[in-house]
């Protein structure tokens, strides 16, 4: 996959051995991109914009180790993206794009779980 590194961060924060990487990427394989991806206290931030060819306009995911802790879909379909976020909520980054890569949205070749999938696949 093609990953183009824009910018790595690490310092210490005054007074505290916290240690924040930042690091943004852009991905446009299969039309979508990771547009940032920092890690924080142990916690991997993700924040992707999906193919076009979807509703949603950005995917939020917050991933320790390799639990998901949070998605956060932003616009189109409020309560399918709701429930994904939660059924998904403390399941493997391994077993979410196992159980939604390939869902399709009708005729659109892809669907919002499938572009959450191949986000995660992609930061593998």
């Amino acid at each position: 996959m093609l990953l183009a590194l824009a910018a790595v961060l690490c310092f210490v924060t005054a007074g505290a051995q916290e240690k924040v990487q930042t690091t943004e990427q852009v991905n446009t394989v299969d039309d979508y991109q990771i547009v940032s991806d920092k890690v924080e206290d142990g916690i991997r931030y993700i924040v992707a914009t999906p193919s076009a060819k979807v509703c949603s306009k950005q995917i939020d995911i917050e991933i320790k180790g390799d639990v998901i802790q949070s998605v956060v879909y932003t616009r189109g379909c409020e309560g399918n993206a709701k429930g994904i976020g939660a059924l998904i909520k403390d399941m493997t980054v391994e077993e979410a794009i196992r159980r939604l890569e390939g869902i399709n949205c009708g005729k659109r070749g892809t669907s919002c779980p499938d572009q959450l999938a191949k986000v995660l696949k992609a930061l593998e």
